[in-house]
């Protein structure tokens, strides 16, 4: 993808956009604000001229009444030199008292009733002005002699706005500058982070497009800034965790296939055999129950995986009965006689005092299953399995115990976690699908129970199962709470 049809690229034009549209406004806002002040400026320097002029010539007229017109036109001629204005006096009958041979300047009955009625005006206007052109002014009314109130005189002072227009173009020329330069500043500061952002959006759907392909072996770069680091991480690690998740899956799927063909083709085996003649009928009884243990294998298996599936979709309900628990697990015991005699195992304990409980029989069974299991695989050869059934403040333990090489700390706190194997016990169990002991903490935790694990590394390991005698009571008593 090109980067100018990114997100960040078509992020920086819009923005870019908006801050041009943002200058533009500003620009004309300030240009006019400046320029009224400006005016008003000049205003009121015309005001102040205007002023002078009616102070100095009314002091004049009271000194000399006959020489203050000759003094009128020279103070006339100097101020409108230095302020670059036009003055103009006027009588009540508007002529013109200071005769100017180039311009008597303008002067009619409707501004002299508008100056009469405001007594001054302070204005930019065009309308009594030759050829329409803008000129600022300032009129007035005023009595040179005050006892004459019957004859009044009028001022009039402007200026035209060539000053007004050349300071709102340089202004406008200023400000159109200084904001050029600012936003190239900003585009060429900005331009070359946004094509780095535009790069990374590249990069990461070009990779995560592989991600979808199952392709794994490329990573996106974290030598960005702190937000897209962050989001670069983030990614990483979700791929790492679906790579993962995958290898795990396809281990699994391997170890489930495995763990099936496992005991049918040990009892297709048997069954052919017996089938066949092979075996002999004197042996057909012994072989019929080593079927039935693979069968009893299968079904807990099997039993396994459906109730992992359960467990997740929380659609797990134990059928709840009075179960002596000890029987169980002698039952279970016998299922592994075969494995228990060739590696010349001690069995002890198991004819302590009968212990029972409310449970669900069958799915305490693949606990028990999953734990002997444990059990029979990892002790030591010529080594011990111990049993013990006790019962306290109506809580049944039940422990499973097996001499050998034992777990680390490190290992205790992950032996629950789904389809986590040890180090030592992935030469030893090839075929396992890791899955046991999680099943076995949530069939537990159904019974309002806990599943605890003791070890001492290079001696022994254990396992206690601990469930209330009538997990019901326990439900009722949290309801009523």
């Amino acid at each position: 993808m090109n980067i100018k049809d990114s997100y960040y690229y078509k992020l920086f034009r819009f923005i870019m956009i908006i801050i041009i549209s943002a200058v533009t406004v500003l620009g004309v806002l300030i240009v006019n604000i400046c320029s009224l002040f400006y005016k008003n400026s000049r205003l009121e320097d015309l005001k102040s001229v205007g002023n002078f002029f009616i102070n100095c010539i009314s002091d004049e007229y009271k000194s000399d009444k006959n020489r203050y017109i000759k003094y009128s036109d020279s103070l006339r001629q100097k101020l409108m030199d230095n302020h670059n204005v036009k003055i103009f006096l006027y009588d009540n009958n508007e002529k013109c008292l200071i005769p100017d041979s180039e311009d008597s300047g303008f002067f009619d009955e409707s501004l002299r009733i508008r100056i009469a009625f405001n007594n001054e005006i302070l204005e930019l206007s065009s309308s009594s002005l030759s050829n329409n052109e803008p000129y600022l002014l300032f009129g007035k009314e005023f009595y040179i002699d005050p006892d004459e109130k019957n004859t009044a005189s009028y001022l009039l002072v402007y200026c035209g706005t060539d000053n007004i227009d050349k300071f709102t173009i340089k202004i406008t020329l200023a400000y159109t500058v200084l904001a050029i330069v600012a936003l190239m500043i900003f585009y060429i500061s900005f331009k070359r982070k946004i094509c780095k952002y535009g790069a990374f959006e590249n990069d990461m759907l070009r990779i995560i497009e592989k991600y979808t392909k199952g392709d794994f072996s490329e990573k996106l770069t974290t030598d960005l800034s702190p937000s897209l680091q962050h989001i670069s991480e983030r990614v990483n690690t979700l791929a790492s965790n679906i790579e993962k998740s995958e290898e795990v899956s396809n281990t699994f799927i391997a170890n489930v296939s495995h763990e099936l063909r496992t005991p049918i083709t040990t009892i297709g085996g048997f069954v052919d055999g017996i089938l066949d003649g092979t075996i002999k009928k004197s042996k057909q009884q012994e072989y019929l129950i080593l079927v039935s243990h693979e069968i009893q294998r299968l079904k807990i298996l099997i039993s396994s995986m459906l109730n992992m599936s359960r467990f997740e979709s929380g659609t797990m309900s134990p059928n709840f009965k009075e179960t002596n628990l000890t029987d169980l697990v002698i039952k279970v015991v016998l299922m592994f006689e075969k494995k228990i005699e060739d590696k010349k195992l001690q069995v002890e304990e198991l004819d302590s005092n009968r212990l029972s409980a409310v449970v669900d029989p069958d799915l305490m069974q693949q606990v028990i299953y999953n734990l002997v299991e444990n059990a029979v695989k990892f002790v030591n050869k010529g080594g011990t399995l111990s049993f013990s059934f006790d019962k306290n403040d109506n809580i049944c333990t039940i422990g499973i115990r097996n001499t050998g090489e034992g777990l680390k700390n490190s290992e205790i706190q992950q032996v629950f976690d789904r389809f986590y194997k040890t180090d030592s016990s992935r030469g030893k169990d090839a075929t396992g699908l890791g899955l046991g002991l999680s099943i076995s903490r949530k069939i537990v935790h159904l019974h309002n129970g806990h599943i605890i694990v003791k070890s001492v590394y290079g001696e022994y390991t254990e396992f206690q199962i601990q469930i209330p005698q009538d997990p019901r009571t326990v439900n009722k008593d949290k309801k009523e709470k």
